[in-house]
């Protein structure tokens, strides 16, 4: 008998139960049955209610590094003066220690699946398998939206020429084609970051490997405004007359839509990662989920990145989807917690095409136990509802993935939490955030593979030590 799970409470599709045992079985649920008297091996999770694990469907998970860098500027000012300069930092050590620092809060935050939505290529696939490395050593779902983006006014690392991004995505989904907790995804970063010829690659990898892609669209006023000057078309009609707005795509952010191009998106059955603390992070605007909904546009949540967002928590992304939709629309049950749970969970796992977000059997055994005696949760009038607009990060108490016990009693249970944050203090020591020195800008050092503190220290003793390839 395969060893079960035993909470107090389990959330099945048929709402709250209690008496039952949850079986996992080849990383997936095997079955769902009445307790009786407890076997050996079984996991008595008392005081305990079990739960679908949530689904991070976008994040860029270095930028968990810059947090605290650009918080109070605006989205211009903090892509040139944070993003742009901070991230030709990191070299592949570094990219790889971001994603592990992410992976791990999201983690111990209830999320068991997560976007990585990267673009630090370097000309090729290593940072990428260096990010999916990290993935399956802290032990969480991923998702590898391998970005394509060839705007001129991006880093050069960024970049790619459209057949060379092409041929290494394709590469990289063949890779990982059998692995059980890695998916590679294609991703043309979007209408202004990539090419028409880009954005349609994208599309063409999509459709031959029968994947979705992924694609930044309509985040911020300017964006609309400057695919119209020189498109000729607003994102949405943009994508469609490009022939890439249909089933496989997954908008991220959709915030600047007339009611044309959200019907458009119904019709086409196209789908939304939504990131409504990022949205409102960086003053872009507010989605107009509910409309999206009633179209047919089907919405997964995510959190962006650590450092236009600060909190990488999708219970977070919940509570700020159906509190931001009540008070744009002055009502107070436009999105209910139901609503919102749902597309943190069932949702985002259906527009990726994963089969998890939901406890049943034959799903993915991603699962999350929550403490019930968390005062968070009290008094327990309507479970659901507290976990969705009062719960706290703190009544995460245990995690599974793909039937491994990651998180135990708050605790990682993969890498060490303790030398994980030793790392990142040491990669990220003596940086410091523009708007905080006054009169001048900071001037971060430039030029990617400069590694921790301790090693750039070491390179400035030597100077006659060749330079690395760019």
């Amino acid at each position: 008998m395969s060893p079960r799970l035993i909470p107090d409470l389990v959330l099945t599709e048929a709402g709250w139960t209690s008496g039952q045992g949850v079986a996992l079985e080849g990383g997936r649920i095997a079955s769902i049955d009445r307790i009786d008297r407890p076997a050996p091996g079984d996991v008595r999770l008392a005081g305990k209610a079990l739960v679908p694990g949530t689904v991070n469907a976008h994040c860029h998970t270095f930028q968990s590094l810059l947090r605290g860098l650009g918080d109070d500027l605006d989205f211009t000012a903090w892509r040139d003066r944070v993003l742009y300069p901070f991230s030709q930092r990191l070299d592949r050590r570094g990219i790889a220690l971001g994603a592990s620092f992410a992976f791990a809060e999201m983690l111990l935050g209830g999320a068991t699946t997560c976007v990585d939505f990267f673009y630090l290529q370097d000309e090729g696939n290593e940072n990428a398998e260096a990010v999916i490395e990290a993935a399956r050593a802290v032990g969480i779902r991923l998702v590898l939206a391998r970005a394509m983006y060839d705007w001129e006014g991006a880093p050069k690392r960024y970049r790619e020429p459209v057949a060379d991004a092409a041929r290494r995505t394709r590469e990289l989904v063949a890779a990982h084609r059998d692995d059980p907790t890695t998916v590679v995804q294609p991703a043309p970063h979007s209408p202004h970051g990539a090419s028409p010829e880009m954005i349609r690659a994208g599309w063409e990898i999509a459709e031959t490997e029968a994947t979705r892609f992924h694609i930044h669209v309509a985040e911020g006023r300017y964006e609309g405004e400057r695919t119209l000057r020189e498109h000729g078309a607003t994102p949405i009609r943009y994508l469609d007359g490009l022939g890439v707005l249909g089933p496989r795509m997954i908008g991220v952010h959709c915030v600047w839509l007339d009611d044309e191009e959200i019907a458009l998106m119904g019709a086409r059955r196209a789908a939304l990662a939504y990131c409504p603390s990022s949205n409102m992070f960086l003053g872009d605007g507010i989605t107009r989920v509910p409309e999206l909904l009633n179209a047919g546009v089907r919405i997964g949540l995510g959190t962006d990145g650590g450092c236009t967002n600060n909190r990488l928590s999708v219970f977070e992304e919940m509570r700020m989807t159906s509190l931001l939709q009540r008070v744009r629309l002055l009502d107070g049950v436009a999105i209910d917690a139901v609503t919102a749970f749902g597309l943190g969970t069932r949702s985002g796992a259906e527009i990726l095409g994963l089969e998890t977000g939901v406890i049943a059997p034959g799903r993915l055994a991603d699962l999350v136990a929550i403490d019930l005696e968390d005062v968070s949760l009290h008094p327990r009038n309507d479970l659901l509802k507290s976990m969705v607009y009062a719960m706290s990060g703190r009544a995460v108490t245990d995690v599974w993935v793909h039937g491994r016990r990651v998180v135990e009693s708050g605790r990682l249970m993969t890498v060490d939490g303790s030398e994980l944050l030793a790392q990142v203090r040491e990669l990220t020591q003596g940086w410091c955030a523009p708007q905080a020195v006054a009169g001048r800008q900071c001037e971060p050092e430039h030029g990617r593979g400069l590694g921790p503190p301790r090693a750039r220290r070491a390179r400035r003793r030597s100077p006659r030590r060749p330079r690395r390839d760019r």
